[in-house]
């Protein structure tokens, strides 16, 4: 069975003017009445935002007030699920589309209050009034016959003031039918501010690249096949952690490394089989990981250990007179006997 083509598009690409290139995208570009809305190329041709970032941000930007775009009612209406459209919502935020707060309503409850700029970028870069002119038709010098057959204006009166509730800027002088447009004083322009640095980096930040593997200072072969028989009883532990062969040819100089700071193989495998993520997607990753966070370091020698000064101990003795037991370094008379015997001897 042939393929349907659609009639209606190819008579329409028929009535476009000019050259048709020979390759890319053709527009055929059909005025909208009702039921659009306006895209700007800086959304639309964003270089930083996914595909599912641009079309959740149409899709906000068509929606009437009040509509809810949280995630889950995001992902009511859309393939993706939830995780994509927070990730979207996320980049909308680090861009400057959506802003979300928590407020508290009136009666109590907690709610979260959603406002999307369709063109941040205009609010820091605010763009003066334009300056209104005459048509280029009042500006030219009347002849005589224009100005006989031109209405006299006939002078209306002032209607009576009206009390204000607010003050009003002083009135311009209203010009008259020949004179020149007076200039409107342009708004002062404000300095742009720059944005505040974000705490948290946006998830289009470039990531740090990840750390090397350990390596032991001479991986022996009895070190490497202490290594590599440790890896591989991972999966008798935990089935969740089974290695391939190439995985463990990788990480063996990292489990080398361990053995050779004296761990313990039980306690290396405690620090890699608990507090598993559930499910564990790429064990060879995640082995690599903790392997490499988790690697303690090297144990002291006996030299770092043994304090720098010894503390000085003076023995015990026994006084030679009362029998009784004094510190001192040599055998003798303590201090009681020694007074005793100057005293007689003076």
């Amino acid at each position: 069975m042939d393929t349907q083509q659609n009639t209606a598009l190819m008579r329409a690409l028929a009535e476009v003017p000019g050259p048709l290139p020979a390759r890319g995208v053709i527009h055929i570009a059909i005025p909208h009445t009702e039921r659009f809305t306006v895209v700007g190329n800086h959304l639309a041709q964003h270089t930083a935002l996914s595909a599912t970032a641009l079309g959740v941000a149409v899709r906000i930007q068509s929606l009437p007030r009040g509509t809810e775009v949280g995630v889950k009612a995001l992902a009511s209406r859309f393939p993706e699920g939830e995780k994509l459209i927070a990730a979207a919502l996320r980049e909308l935020e680090a861009h400057g589309y959506l802003q979300r707060t928590v407020v508290r309503l009136p009666n109590g409850r907690i709610a979260t209050r959603t406002v999307y700029c369709n063109h941040p970028e205009a609010l820091l870069h605010p763009r003066a009034a334009p300056t209104p002119q005459l048509p280029p038709a009042s500006r030219q010098p009347r002849t005589q016959a224009q100005q006989a057959q031109a209405p006299v204006p006939v002078p209306v009166p002032d209607p009576a003031p009206t009390a204000l509730p607010d003050p009003a800027p002083t009135p311009l002088p209203v010009p008259g039918p020949l004179s020149a447009p007076l200039p409107v004083p342009e708004p002062p322009t404000q300095p742009a501010t720059e944005p505040t640095a974000r705490l948290v980096p946006p998830p289009t930040a470039p990531k740090a690249p990840p750390r090397p593997l350990p390596r032991p200072r001479e991986l022996t072969p009895e070190l490497r096949r202490t290594a590599a028989a440790l890896l591989t009883d991972l999966r008798r532990h935990t089935h969740e952690l089974t290695l391939t062969e190439d995985a463990v040819e990788r990480l063996t100089p990292a489990m080398a490394a361990w053995l050779e700071r004296e761990a313990h193989p039980d306690a290396i495998r405690h620090a890699l089989t608990t507090d598993l993520p559930q499910p564990v997607n790429h064990p060879a990753q995640f082995v690599r990981h903790r392997l490499t966070a988790l690697l303690p370091p090297p144990l002291p020698g006996a030299q770092e250990t043994t304090p720098v000064r010894a503390a000085l101990i003076i023995p015990m003795q026994n006084c030679d007179g009362c029998e009784r037991g004094f510190r001192a370094r040599t055998p003798g008379l303590c201090r009681a006997c020694r007074t005793n015997h100057e005293q007689t001897a003076a």
